[in-house]
């Protein structure tokens, strides 16, 4: 097959045309374990202020795929940026993640508006449409939004917690309430991810970190339900929308996330059982990950058996080589190296 100049190899496999060398990049590669991103935060200030504003958004965009070439970059923001357009209060303490006033009575709920002040969030469309201007034409650019239930969690008891047994809880007793936050989060993460589309992105991602905490019955409610209702949502204005989901932990769970929401690749963490993936999801959508992230720590010998297990489960299908997480802060990059390297030399 020939590809013309300004193919994007990353796009092309969620079209549904597997690669011979499968695109790579990684989630969090903006971050902490680059030295020149650790400047940018320090001169940004808060992380917020590094968010919203472009001229660092776009920099520490930028500066994993000068040193990478990552087939893909993702533009830098967080999953709280709904509820902050929501006119939540939103902050980040320094070494204990984001903070927010909780939502954790039906009655707190029944005061949170139902409409986002999209001004607060053109900081990020601006930097959208930057990076775009300054990427390689064949690098593809990921636009992303929190899922419901995820961003939900965190708005519920303001705060992320070990299991989100707030959350939970508030789903239990008072689901009626629940479902506000989460309908206000569908309606306004639509209008975010075809304003993100419109300044630019090539595909979105929608993470669902908290899924696999949810029975099947509250998974399907709270993590399918409005996953497939913002997937709807974008594709009913840009019909041919590329969309990843990641419900991470969803373990037997995926191949119905993947039928019912149609999503076009489905990003697996480092636990999912490779047959299962291969039979029930990857034969239906792209696969996206899934190297453990403790392994990229860890380097030599053991990095290159997991990185050779990746492709072997998957490569000859439809693959984005990815982690199966974030990146950690510590991770050497020479390690980041030495896994590019080896993705890179696969033919297959």
């Amino acid at each position: 097959m020939t590809q013309s100049p300004t193919t994007k190899p990353f796009v092309e496999v969620l079209s549904g045309r597997r690669q011979p060398v499968p695109p790579l990049w990684m989630m969090r590669q903006a971050g902490r374990y680059l030295p020149e991103y650790r400047e940018v935060r320090a001169k940004a200030g808060g992380f917020l202020d590094l968010c919203f504003t472009p001229e660092f958004a776009v920099e520490v965009t930028l500066q994993p795929i000068r040193r990478f070439a990552f087939d893909a970059a993702i533009i830098f923001s967080d999953i709280l940026v709904i509820p902050y357009a929501l006119g939540r209060d939103v902050r980040f303490e320094v070494g204990e993640g984001p903070r927010l006033d909780p939502l954790d009575t039906p009655d707190k709920i029944g005061a949170l508006s139902s409409t986002g002040d999209f001004t607060k969030l053109e900081p990020v469309f601006e930097a959208l449409r930057r990076v775009r201007r300054e990427l390689d034409p064949k690098i593809a650019l990921i636009g992303f939004c929190g899922a419901p239930w995820t961003v939900a969690t965190y708005m519920v008891a303001g705060q992320g917690t070990p299991d989100q047994a707030p959350a939970r809880m508030m789903a239990y007793r008072h689901p009626e309430a629940f479902a506000k936050i989460i309908d206000a989060i569908v309606e306004n993460s639509v209008l975010y991810l075809l304003g993100q589309l419109k300044a630019g992105a090539d595909v979105l991602q929608i993470f669902d970190t908290w899924a696999g905490v949810l029975p099947p019955r509250e998974f399907q409610r709270w993590s399918v339900e409005p996953t497939k209702r913002i997937v709807a949502g974008v594709r009913k204005k840009v019909p041919d929308a590329k969309i990843i989901g990641f419900p991470r932990g969803a373990g037997a769970l995926l191949p119905s996330y993947v039928e019912a929401t149609g999503v076009d690749a489905v990003s697996i963490d480092w636990a999912a059982e490779p047959s299962l993936i291969r039979n029930k999801v990857q034969s239906r959508v792209a696969v996206q990950g899934n190297l453990d992230p403790l392994v990229l720590i860890a380097g030599g010998d053991a990095l290159d058996r997991a990185v050779d297990d990746v492709l072997s489960n998957y490569a000859a299908g439809r693959l984005i080589f990815n982690l199966g997480h974030g990146i950690q802060p510590e991770t050497p990059i020479a390690h980041v190296e030495q896994m590019v390297k080896r993705v890179r030399a696969y033919r297959g």
